[in-house]
């Protein structure tokens, strides 16, 4: 009886023995695992520590793969979108040249011919020599070196001096002076040098697509009306046809020059109406940036750097800009009275003011404005 008695008591012993281990081994377990854990943690948070990271820099990080494929596709159909536009452009032109000119030629009056001639050619050769240029003109970039630049910094993409106003194009995988957008539709970056070519083609491409809206608007109703009634004339000799009889005769048929000559009026004046109003949106945008003396990607900086003044009571001031009419002339290169027929009204090629690595006072400025961000 004893003897059974020790053996349980020594199994009882032994049993408890191997819970603690087990229990101890178990914890032991758990404490490496938590401080692995907190080691990897530790690890992370020192590779990734950065004290001006926040959530924008996170979301800019997550969305950089989506990035990469939309650079690499404008780059890629830049080509494209210009040969679009040529295209476009050649089509509207053909148009009116074969179809709208000999009319006009023969219904209007000597007088209307002669202005319709003047102000067509002069808006088309605007619109050809600016966007020549627009396409064919560096918009400018930062040398390597930094010679005796000063106050500038250095760009974190191109390790590579980054005066004033000079950002980065990732599209172009190169730094532009003044750089305003990538424009697809150029196939090159919109900057210093070929800023005002860019705009003056979308101003005088408005224009012209105005013109073309405004002058065929008699034209495109009757076109559309004829266009209907040939649909209904086709489905009422196709009934005939159908049914024909001895003595039912068949509606006559329009000839395809008559059906080319309507449907070319009908595409005329809707492609100019669409591009007027798309095309005359993003001019008035960017006549205002002009105006305020911003680029596209100032107003979002100069927009943050306001809102972040204004909580100090402070107020912004745009260091380029010299008020609405100077920013104008400044734009466009008006430093004398005539140049608004020579340099505006006319091509011209003439370089803008400035280098684009320094912004000192332009000539034409009438009033000097100290140049200070904030007051």
């Amino acid at each position: 009886m004893r003897s059974r008695q020790r053996m349980f008591a020594a199994a009882m012993r032994l049993l408890l023995k191997c819970l603690r281990l087990g229990r101890r081994r178990r914890f032991k377990l758990v404490r490496q695992a938590e401080q692995l854990w907190h080691y990897g943690h530790l690890c992370l948070r020192s590779l990734l520590y950065n004290s001006f990271t926040n959530g924008d820099v996170v979301l800019d990080s997550l969305f950089e793969p989506v990035y990469w494929l939309v650079d690499h596709v404008t780059r890629w159909f830049g080509v494209v979108f210009v040969a679009l536009v040529i295209g476009l452009t050649s089509s509207i032109v053909a148009i009116v040249y074969i179809c709208l000119l000999p009319l006009i030629l023969q219904t209007y009056t000597p007088a209307w011919i002669c202005w319709h001639l003047a102000y067509g050619h002069w808006n088309l050769i605007m619109i050809v020599f600016h966007y020549y240029m627009a396409i064919t003109t560096s918009p400018g970039h930062p040398p390597q070196a930094k010679d005796n630049l000063t106050g500038i910094s250095i760009c974190r993409k191109c390790i590579a001096p980054k005066p004033a106003r000079t950002h980065h194009c990732s599209i172009c995988n190169r730094c532009v002076l003044k750089m305003d957008h990538h424009c697809p539709w150029l196939n090159n970056c919109v900057g210093h040098y070929n800023h005002r070519y860019f705009f003056s083609f979308c101003l005088f491409m408005t224009m012209g697509c105005i013109y073309c809206s405004i002058s065929g608007w008699e034209m495109f109703r009757d076109a559309y009306a004829a266009i209907e009634r040939m649909k209904l004339l086709e489905k009422e000799r196709l009934q005939v046809t159908a049914n024909q009889t001895y003595y039912q005769t068949p509606p006559p048929t329009f000839h395809f020059r008559q059906r080319a000559f309507h449907k070319s009026v009908v595409y005329l004046w809707v492609l100019c109406s669409s591009v007027a109003l798309a095309l005359g949106a993003l001019t008035l945008w960017h006549a205002a940036l002009i105006t305020r003396g911003e680029t596209s990607i100032e107003r979002h900086i100069n927009k943050k750097e306001r809102q972040r003044l204004h909580k100090k009571g402070k107020v912004f001031r745009n260091p380029y800009s010299y008020g609405s009419w100077d920013n104008w002339k400044v734009f466009l290169g008006v430093d004398v009275p005539r140049h608004w027929l020579t340099r505006v009204l006319l091509p011209s090629s003439h370089l803008p003011h400035g280098t684009g690595l320094t912004w000192d006072l332009p000539p034409c400025v009438t009033e000097q404005r100290a140049p200070l961000l904030a007051i």
